[in-house]
């Protein structure tokens, strides 16, 4: 008898501590998944604001979504699943209360849609919107969804990409077709173009429009291409390095910015689709004076950081190249991309290390157990936007310094387009003493110089080579033709135009 009413008795306290922790696991789990559990720690005070000011807050139906039902998986999908990612959020949040001073960190940053993808869960967006074509839609919400649903799992398409200001509102931000002109500011209408006498920098005025680009007149010369076998942080498409000669020609300071691209956009958007056969064919007719340029993009393709001065972003290589064209026959001179070779020899601004200033790229991109003593990033941040001191998106060009020919943003801040094909083995096609080598004509994609303000320092090397990705910049693309002038999936891809000398001037 005396063992039995021990082991009722452990029974029944085994029974009442199980009810307990479960009461007690199920009371921790609702008040964690409150949101003012969530603001203890993410003390982020305007994210409770907007929050408040978004469509899930804020809407015609008067239901409220929550933290916990965007940012954490459902539970449906898997118990185990859900607890680990909300042990983790949990903990990083509280990590971050106390080791970080909220004033530093880039709230800004945390509104981008690759941080979102991150954080927001796609399961958890279908769990509560399971109609995808509600009352109402428009035409063009209907094929974006149909495109979402035929694609979702093999493309890995997220909610987020087109909605993100669905959880938090961002001022500014639209996912429907831009309609009408685009507003480019005040300035100055200009009349007439630019007519420079002798070979220096000048100032290039677009009659019709208040866009002025300045271009800095970019002396020829010799260098190598590519880098030598002992440069840190080097690839292999890199070399072998080429001694080349290089023909004088003006080239944009800066790259191209939105009140320019807009300029373009406002006298050439159309909802038609010129094939890219048809602009090089026009290119060669004199006297040509009109150009089909862009269609609308869905919303203002800016990100939301700003226009004006900051670089234009996300147009395709064939929309850079239209706009070298309308450049070309408003103003009367041959504008086009550069090449890789002009390109580089630029942003070296004849020097022959890795960046055009002082520094090698372990000490400011530390690897491996160098990370534990920091790095001392002083002398890039002067001439490089990238990733150890960028906001996670563009800055205007006033934000550095230019390179010793007059150039700013060379490196980092966006990728830049030039002319040549990609290939890997490009440099091995290319003759020791070459005069203004071209890449290969052949190949699917187009090199991309530069690195950008989400790159390492090691990718913003005047060396540094990469290419488009065209398939994959289109991939939640849901128009059918896919757009053949604005990207979707990628944002730090813009342009700079260079300017051949004309015949008249010595």
């Amino acid at each position: 008898m005396g063992n039995k009413r021990i082991i009722w008795g452990a029974v029944l306290g085994g029974l009442a501590l199980g009810i307990v922790l479960t009461v007690a696991l199920v009371s921790a789990d609702t008040y964690t998944s409150t949101n003012d559990s969530c603001m203890r720690c993410h003390y982020h005070e305007e994210a409770d604001q907007l929050w408040k000011q978004s469509p899930h807050y804020l809407n015609g139906s008067g239901v409220v979504t929550d933290c916990a039902a965007c940012h954490l998986p459902p539970k449906e999908d898997g118990i185990a699943r859900y607890y680990m990612v909300k042990i983790k959020m949990g903990a990083k949040d509280m990590w971050a209360k106390m080791t970080k001073d909220k004033d530093e960190i880039d709230w800004a940053a945390k509104r981008s849609v690759d941080h979102a993808e991150r954080i927001v869960y796609n399961a958890s967006c279908l769990k509560c919107h399971q109609n995808l074509f509600p009352e109402g839609i428009s035409d063009d919400g209907i094929a974006a969804h149909l495109y979402y649903e035929e694609n979702a799992e093999k493309l890995h398409l997220s909610c987020v990409s087109c909605h993100l200001n669905a959880g938090h509102y961002i001022e500014g931000y639209s996912h429907q077709k831009l309609k009408g002109k685009v507003d480019t500011g005040s300035g100055e209408i200009y009349e007439a173009p630019a007519a420079p006498e002798r070979f220096e920098t000048f100032t290039e005025t677009v009659p019709g429009t208040n866009a002025a680009i300045r271009m800095v007149a970019v002396p020829g010369g010799e260098f190598l291409l590519g880098s030598p076998e002992n440069e840190p942080r080097r690839r292999s498409d890199e070399g072998p390095q080429k001694r080349v000669r290089i023909s004088r020609f003006f080239m944009a300071e800066t790259e191209i910015t939105w009140r320019q691209f807009w300029s373009f956009y406002n006298e050439t958007m159309s909802e038609g689709r010129t094939p890219p056969a048809l602009v090089y064919e026009a290119n060669s007719r004199p006297g040509l004076d009109a150009v089909t340029g862009p269609t609308p993009p869905f919303g203002l393709p800016d990100q939301g950081w700003g226009m004006g001065d900051r670089p234009a972003i996300t147009m395709t290589h064939y929309a850079a190249e239209t706009f070298c064209l309308w450049l070309s026959l408003k103003t009367g001179k041959h504008y086009r991309l550069p090449t890789e070779a002009e390109w580089e020899y630029a942003a070296r601004g004849g020097t022959d290390t890795p960046y055009f200033f002082e520094g090698d790229p372990r000490r400011y991109d530390p690897q491996g157990l160098r990370r534990l003593f920091g790095a001392d990033t002083t002398m890039i941040a002067r001439y490089v936007v990238y990733s150890g001191n960028s906001p996670a998106h563009t800055q205007e060009p006033s934000w550095i310094k230019a390179n010793p020919f007059g150039l700013k943003n060379m490196l980092g801040n966006v990728m830049e387009y030039c002319s040549d094909r990609y290939a890997p083995d490009a440099y091995d096609r290319i003759s020791d003493g070459a005069l203004d080598p071209k890449g290969p004509q052949d190949g699917g994609e187009f090199v991309v110089r530069g690195g950008s303000y989400a790159d390492a320092a090691g990718n913003v090397r005047c060396a540094a080579r990469s290419h488009t990705r065209h398939d994959d910049w289109l991939r939640t693309d849901p128009q059918n033709p896919k757009s053949i002038w604005w990207y979707s999936d990628v944002k730090a891809i813009g342009f700079r135009v260079v300017c051949e000398v004309p015949e008249n001037i010595e």
